[in-house]
């Protein structure tokens, strides 16, 4: 009886291998697999597709008696039969470092069709996709790809941003610490495409157990795509090097400082040369776009936002995890129907979707589509597609209070908006706090937002003002 565990990081800080060792202990065969996505059920304990939740090292020998309760087959549990799993097809069911795994489902048959239809045709399929980039303004990624291709240069690059640093994401982490060779294989197929000799995935230094998936999965499978190679680097911990050209500034061994733009990392990147910047979403989803056809990825989705999108839900929140599924999907549903609501019990008072750079979003807009222009017009960013949901005891205006302080901290300091705005933006807001003069400080912190929100060179002051004017909007009991 094979028993068969998860090693991501999450499943580990919840004592999945203190249990893993105790089924050892007692005599079974233990497989260390991906995850399978429900985080609220860690340690998730699958044996023969059945599914033994929150598992503890004292438990196994009930288990193996068959004197515990199973939570069925995992595989028909509800919120995985109500996703639509393309990117995360493999998650749970297949070993991250074993290249058998890999191959026998559907693993590498992205590349060998780029290969044979070649990078023309091959840019042309994911521009059909309409997959557009999963971690930011979603800019579509088949006409980056082309810039980059009609580029005239002898070297040209392809940059993973692997740097995962907005609250209630952890969809990059688990790619990469769960199907490492589908990104390589999205990162292979996008160097064929653009005439790329060389890849670097920036990943987090927070993310230990990642990087060792990534450089093992590079070394296994290192021959697979030669003669591109690919070499991981590791962040410093700042949250401005999410940014492409601080990323870029950062690889090239600058301080992580935002460039101005024009020009564009697509024509002048990195070192100077052409370079495809993508997250690691973006390069995921690539393999399944090449297999099974641009039409077919673009057949999921809605309006311009085609596809799917690994929604994390986070947070206060009953049933955390990763929840793949065609853009669409109401806010409300996913909060309410697929989260559970609050883990507390209290009523749901707001969510905040795309990092702590996004807008906060009550009750009475989660009729809201998931879909890149309908946020947009309410003034919101989907950006990551991380939801971190708070209950009714939050307090809105400590939550605008923390977006600005986390701009003031987390600022490269290269634009003046950037830097003192946000420095100004948390007197303002400790004087409205304090009770001194609110009306004629909510006024000067308004005008700031806009200073912030058109000034800086960047999305980090750039998107600074939507959390703090939302939660005005939204919560104005809470300043006054």
């Amino acid at each position: 009886m094979k028993i068969r565990i998860s090693d991501d990081a999450l499943a580990i800080a919840c004592g999945a291998d203190a249990v893993a060792r105790a089924f050892i202990q007692a005599g079974s065969e233990v497989e260390r697999v991906s995850s399978w996505g429900m985080h609220w059920l860690e340690p998730l304990v699958d044996i023969e597709g059945a599914g033994f939740a929150n598992v503890t090292a004292d438990q196994v020998d009930a288990i193996l008696s068959g004197n515990a309760e199973s939570i069925g087959k995992i595989a028909e549990h509800p919120f995985l039969t109500r996703q639509s799993r393309l990117t995360f097809a493999r998650a749970g069911k297949t070993r991250p470092i074993s290249l058998d795994d890999y191959y026998a489902s559907e693993g590498w048959l992205g590349l060998a069709k780029a290969r044979a239809i070649g990078a023309e045709a091959t840019i042309e399929t994911v521009l059909a996709s309409g997959l557009r980039g999963r971690g930011g303004a979603g800019f579509p990624a088949g006409i980056k790809w082309k810039t980059v291709a009609s580029a005239q240069s002898d070297i040209k690059y392809i940059v993973c941003n692997a740097d995962e640093g907005d609250s209630a994401t952890f969809a990059d982490r688990t790619v990469m610490e769960g199907d490492p060779f589908m990104l390589i294989e999205g990162m292979a197929i996008a160097a064929l495409a653009v005439g790329a000799h060389k890849g670097y995935v920036y990943i987090r230094s927070e993310y230990p157990h990642a990087i060792a998936k990534m450089e093992s999965a590079i070394a296994v499978s290192a021959h697979l795509v030669a003669p591109f190679v690919v070499e991981v680097r590791v962040g410093a911990g700042a949250y401005v090097c999410g940014e492409e050209t601080s990323l870029l500034n950062s690889l090239e061994g600058k301080r992580g400082e935002v460039r101005a733009k024009p020009p564009l990392p697509a024509l002048e990147g990195l070192f100077g040369k052409p370079t495809v910047v993508n997250n690691v979403l973006t390069l995921a989803a690539i393999p399944w776009i090449l297999t099974h056809g641009g039409d077919a990825y673009a057949s999921y989705g809605m309006g311009r936002s085609k596809g799917t999108m690994p929604v994390q839900l986070a947070g206060n929140v009953k049933y955390g995890g990763l929840f793949e599924v065609g853009f669409g999907i109401t806010l409300g549903e996913l909060v309410n129907d697929i989260g559970g609501g609050t883990e507390s019990g209290r009523p749901v008072r707001c969510v905040q979707v795309g990092g702590p750079l996004g807008a906060y979003i009550p009750p009475s807009q989660f009729d809201l589509p998931f879909d890149y222009e309908a946020f947009a017009a309410a003034d919101a960013l989907i950006g990551h597609a991380g939801i971190t949901v708070f209950d009714d005891t939050v307090d809105m205006a400590q939550m605008a209070r923390f977006a600005m302080e986390f701009c003031a901290v987390e600022s490269c300091g290269k634009c003046t908006p950037c830097r003192l705005g946000s420095t100004r933006g948390v007197e303002t807001l400790d004087q409205i706090i304090s009770g001194k003069n609110v009306e004629a400080n909510l006024a000067l912190l308004g005008d700031l937002s806009e200073t912030m929100k058109f000034g800086s060179l960047c999305a980090l002051g750039g998107f600074t003002p939507y959390p703090v004017m939302s939660a005005i909007t939204h919560f104005p009991e809470d300043f006054r």
